[in-house]
């Protein structure tokens, strides 16, 4: 292809979602359980109260494409989270990968769950080898310049959290295993409890008054209960109007009639 003058921008002449690959086959680290409802749990609690819904992308293993230099190049975190982008509005416009040159906005947090095989990578422990793609860390910490980073081992419980500062990440004090992000009003937690019919400690995101924010389950049954509330309440009231015009009647009084 010949340059052009002036040159085309990145969006015309790059690969698009629809020409680039948006899954592996064999890809250490493809989800077993716990990362289909970890990566779930933190997205249907994910909801900051100073951005609209529909410019809020959410995903799970969706394939981030992320130098237009090497446009074969992906890294799939396990969930991030992008602001101030699109939600696709129709079924066929829902994204097959997140592509940066396509998109112009880059992740605002990127979360990891750790597994034995992929451990490493995931906090900075390797190093990049010749004449292959860089590690996780570099993408999300020098090319990405990605502002949050976070990691979850499930197996020591233990939540780590990074904050892009200058060049680099710095790991980031969480003594009470929660870490605020006030750009979103939200803050992520480790939370004991049961999810899916399963009882541990996971990963969920919390309001400014320290509230779990709830499932889409958690506020029907929410929603239920304030009802049932309600109906009882009411059912009171009526017991109590019945028992007062019960007593007035013996004191020949007409309850109907007290005007």
């Amino acid at each position: 292809m010949y340059q052009t003058d002036p040159p085309r921008p990145p969006q015309e002449v790059l690969p698009t979602m629809y020409d680039l690959p948006s899954e592996l086959v064999g890809e250490p680290g493809l989800p077993d359980e716990f990362h289909i409802f970890q990566p779930r749990l933190l997205s249907e609690t994910c909801q900051p109260s100073n951005y609209p819904a529909e410019e809020i992308l959410i995903a799970t293993d969706l394939n981030l494409y992320y130098d237009p230099r090497h446009p074969l190049w992906y890294k799939r975190p396990d969930w991030y989270l992008v602001l101030g982008v699109p939600r696709a509005q129709q079924q066929q416009d829902l994204r097959l990968s997140y592509v940066i040159w396509q998109e112009g906005v880059d992740p605002f947090l990127v979360v990891e769950l750790l597994s034995p095989g992929t451990e490493q990578e995931d906090l900075g422990q390797t190093l990049r080898e010749v004449n292959q793609p860089p590690t996780k860390w570099q993408v999300y910490e020098q090319i990405l310049r990605i502002p949050y980073y976070v990691v979850f081992d499930r197996y020591s419980n233990r939540l780590r959290g990074f904050r892009l500062e200058g060049t680099h990440y710095q790991e980031l004090s969480l003594p009470d295993q929660r870490l605020w992000l006030e750009e979103v009003q939200l803050g992520l937690g480790v939370w004991q409890g049961s999810y899916e019919n399963t009882t541990g400690l996971w990963l969920r995101w919390y309001d400014a008054s320290h509230e779990w924010k709830p499932t889409p389950t958690e506020q029907v049954e929410q929603e239920r209960q304030r009802a049932e509330q309600e109906r009882q309440r009411a059912e009171q009231e009526r017991q109590r109007a019945e028992k007062l015009a019960e007593y007035l009647r013996n004191q020949g009084i007409d309850p109907d009639n007290l005007l």
